[in-house]
């Protein structure tokens, strides 16, 4: 007992064992720690409770804060209950082992990694500055990692992995209490019936819900980490690779200690650690309470949480009441004030409630339109609602619609201030009274046949008189002129930038609709999140591509009137041109030429037609590309950031010249002013730069940035986004192209299919010029004037770039889901985030 005693006294302070790596050669054993390079973790024995009865574990924390914070334990279920006998140590099979001896002296095994590798000779286990314990063979691969198996914290950094192949894989589990790590009753994971929503349980009842996953992948957003008012950027990201749905979080700099845990209460509570009070502050939880209403279907059928006032409310839906008349009670909900009548003359009507968690209980019904999701609910008299998204934001899928619709109760809704939810589409009962179907169709058939011929009769009088007594092109101009003054007073109104005095086209509805052929499918060339996109033809024979504005689409609204603005006063040949506008009602329509070859993605990333782009079209461009952009930054009317510049926002016209498109996200920059911040940000994941993902500054060396990942996916073939095993086992695209160059083996970066094609001086010049412009800093990163001198002239010096280290990324694949699981950073467009 004496001996137990001292071995406990010892636990806090570490003997001989203060380095980063376990060997074969020198397991760990009470007392001794791991500490990470930079002294950010450690990993050693510890015993949670002053009751030193419950025993030992091995855990992860932090090692740099005087409050001991453990982030992971291997042992939960099977603490050390003889101190003097335990070890962790690398087996002659090549994996972790914790043991100790039993009663009887022989050997008992309390937990393992069970990596596979057996036999692969692992040679140690490194405890990294990021809190990742990695076990590694001696040719440097990665067999086993703690991050693949968290147990209730997720740290920056870390790759949640939640589902894989359509099974839920990854769970957090909290502690039973504050001083015991074995597993509670509240749990996390994504909800088996829908890889949609993530809920905390207990044990088998959830406990609070997390909303329906939207088209919004991801946020990024300033978060106070002290007293002090010190605060940081953290960007968060929800990622479904098609095969894989996994989540990750960054802070800015790196250097904030900050952790997501599930607590043995079950609240989900985001900490960051305060260094000016010697604590964790709490940056975010849900729920806020346990007594909340956000906790599961607290406020009852048809009602919802309202959390946007200061305190979180029951409320009910629109057109609904509360059960108990209003009191403090919401168990029982809401009732239809006025019930629904379903039969040939009234199913009711709907009304959009915007900025909703979806309620639960839903039925998702795949490869819909919005149209389409509409109608299958409308056409349904029991259901209830329906709500719609596009998840093509969120990686690679073969069908990014995501149709939600409900037939019984509603259950589970809020609102929330500053968060992107979902516009729920409720169906109400027509408050018209019983007869106001029928009364209307009379009135209906009143106007079609009596009022509406003699005012068909007037104005074809009035247009004859009109047409014989005025100059025919007067009229036509005064047509133009009509067509424009809705446009002017919407613009004007709502653009800071707007000019009264700007030239545009004012296109009719009629005429577009007539040039796209009703808007058939058979004309649609594309869709993305904001609507679809069209090819017509014009009455004079020339093809437009028509852009059409989803109706439910807000962000979409403001893309709208920021690209008509800017391309408007926008003129040159490597970028898009906007041929004219139409607003008509709730139909928002942008008319740009035509260009047939469509998008670069199309060429470069389809290996059936990539051998298309040889060399010197890929070279033509990247010139093209960059003389574009120093339009837009210098040599326009006013400085541009295009800010989403990426291969599919790069269009190809008939002799594959390049045409830089998708002006929605672009911002202005005044005078003088040469960087801007916001809580925003907009763009897409990998060619985001660094500075802007994490802080959300960007200027002109934001586009920069991204021309330079665009020159690299041009000359290799590859996505910026490729999964591993296409770069060589490198957590990117862009280390895979710095480590080739730094090593002089520029040849293997170049696409295999125009080597034949090329220039090997100029292919070397421009992976040099790439790596210039993804440099992390921006001041290091050179003005495209210079990009585009360097392209032009090889005399022009080009500097040594420094190694980027942005976003460096871990990848794992498998054939089979067992412990190393794919992971894989997809191409996923970030829009409007909002600070969570």
């Amino acid at each position: 007992m004496v001996r137990f005693t001292m071995l406990l006294l010892l636990l806090s302070i570490p003997l001989c064992k203060t380095d980063d790596q376990l060997t074969p050669e020198k397991p760990l054993f009470p007392g001794e720690m791991l500490i990470s390079k930079s002294g950010v973790f450690a990993l050693g024995f510890f015993s949670p409770a002053a009751n030193s009865s419950k025993g030992l574990y091995v855990g992860i924390w932090f090692h740099d804060i005087p409050e001991r914070t453990v982030v992971w334990v291997a042992n939960r279920d099977s603490p050390v209950t003889a101190p003097s006998s335990a070890k962790l140590a690398i087996s002659s099979s090549s994996e972790m082992v914790l043991s100790e001896s039993d009663s009887q002296g022989g050997g008992c095994t309390l937990w393992t990694t069970k990596s596979g590798a057996a036999g692969a000779g692992a040679s140690s286990a490194v405890l990294l500055d990021t809190g990742n314990l990695v076990l590694r063979s001696p040719n440097g691969t990665d067999v086993w990692q703690s991050f693949d198996h968290p147990t209730d914290t997720v740290l920056a950094g870390m790759m949640f992995l939640m589902s894989y192949r359509s099974r839920v894989v990854g769970r957090l589990v909290a502690w039973r209490s504050p001083d015991d790590p074995s597993t509670g009753d509240f749990s996390f994971s994504l909800d088996p019936g829908s890889d949609l929503q993530g809920i905390t349980w207990n044990g088998t009842k959830p406990y609070c819900r997390n909303g329906v996953r939207t088209g919004v992948s991801a946020s990024g957003s300033p978060y106070p980490i002290s007293s002090s008012n010190t605060s940081a950027f953290v960007y968060q990201m929800l990622v479904d690779t098609g095969s894989a749905i996994y989540y990750t979080y960054t802070v800015s700099g790196g250097s904030s200690r900050t952790r997501i845990t599930l607590d043995h209460t079950g609240a989900m509570t985001f900490r960051g650690w305060d260094n000016a009070s010697s604590s964790w502050t709490v940056i975010s939880q849900r729920p806020a309470a346990a007594g909340s209403c956000e906790v599961y279907a607290s406020c009852g059928p048809f009602g919802y949480c309202d959390l946007t006032g200061p305190v979180p409310t029951c409320r009910c839906l629109d057109g609904f009441e509360p059960v108990d008349g209003g009191g403090a009670s919401f168990s029982r909900g809401c009732r239809r004030k006025q019930e629904l009548r379903c039969g040939e003359t009234a199913a009711g009507r709907f009304v959009s409630l915007p900025g909703m968690k979806a309620p639960d209980k839903f039925l998702h019904v795949r490869n819909r339109t919005f149209d389409q999701c509409a109608a299958e609910c409308r056409r349904n008299c029991s259901c209830m609602a329906y709500a719609y998204a596009n998840l093509s934001s969120s990686g690679t899928l073969s069908d990014p619609s995501r149709c939600l619709i409900w037939t019984g109760e509603l259950v589970d809704m809020g609102a929330r201030k500053d968060v992107v939810g979902d516009t729920l589409y409720l169906r109400v009962a027509d408050s018209s009274g019983p007869n106001s179907t029928v009364n209307s169709n009379k009135k209906r058939d009143l106007v079609v046949k009596i009022v509406l011929p003699a005012v068909v009769c007037l104005l074809t009088f009035t247009t004859f008189i009109y047409i014989v007594t005025k100059h025919k092109p007067r009229g036509i101009r005064r047509k133009k002129e009509m067509l424009k003054i809705p446009a002017l007073r919407y613009f004007s109104t709502s653009h800071d930038s707007w000019d009264q005095n700007l030239e545009f086209a004012c296109i009719s509805f009629e005429e577009v609709a007539t040039a796209t052929n009703s808007f058939h499918e058979t004309n649609m060339l594309g869709q993305g999140g904001f609507g679809k996109v069209y090819k017509g033809t014009m009455v004079d024979g020339k093809e437009v591509a028509v852009k059409r504005l989803s109706k439910c689409s807000e962000q979409g609204t403001e893309q709208f009137r920021n690209e008509v603005v800017l391309i408007a006063k926008l003129q040159h040949k490597n970028l898009v041109r906007l041929l004219g506008c139409c607003i008509h009602g709730d139909e928002k329509l942008l008319i740009y030429e035509y260009l047939p070859n469509k998008s670069l993605d199309k060429f470069l990333f389809n290996h059936g037609i990539h051998t298309t782009l040889d060399w010197p079209r890929r070279f033509k461009i990247i010139e093209g590309v960059a003389r574009g952009l120093l339009y837009l930054h210098q040599d326009s009317r006013m400085r541009i950031i295009h800010r989403d510049l990426k291969a599919s926002n790069i269009l190809l016209d008939a002799e594959m010249n390049p045409k830089i498109s998708d002006f929605g996200l672009a911002r202005i920059f005044a005078g003088n002013e040469q960087q801007e911040s916001t809580k925003r940000v907009v763009g897409t994941y990998g060619y985001m730069s660094p500075e802007y993902a994490m802080q959300g500054k960007f200027s002109v060396k934001s586009d920069t940035y991204s021309f330079g990942v665009l020159l690299l996916e041009i000359v290799s073939g590859l996505k910026v986004s490729s999964p591993q095993h296409l770069v060589m086992d490198y957590p990117n695209l862009i280390a895979y192209a710095w480590n080739l160059w730094k090593n002089g083996r520029q040849r293997d970066f170049v696409d295999t299919s125009i080597l034949e094609s090329c220039s090997l001086s100029e292919v070397f010049k421009c992976i040099h010029i790439g790596l210039l412009c993804v440099q992390d800093s921006p001041n290091a990163r050179p003005p495209m004037s210079l990009v585009v001198s360097m392209l032009d002239n090889e005399d022009i010096p080009r500097p040594m770039p420094k190694q980027p280290v942005y976003f460096a990324q871990r990848h794992y694949e498998a054939e089979e889901p067992t412990e190393d699981l794919e992971k894989s950073v997809n191409d996923v467009s970030l829009t409007m985030l909002e600070g969570r």
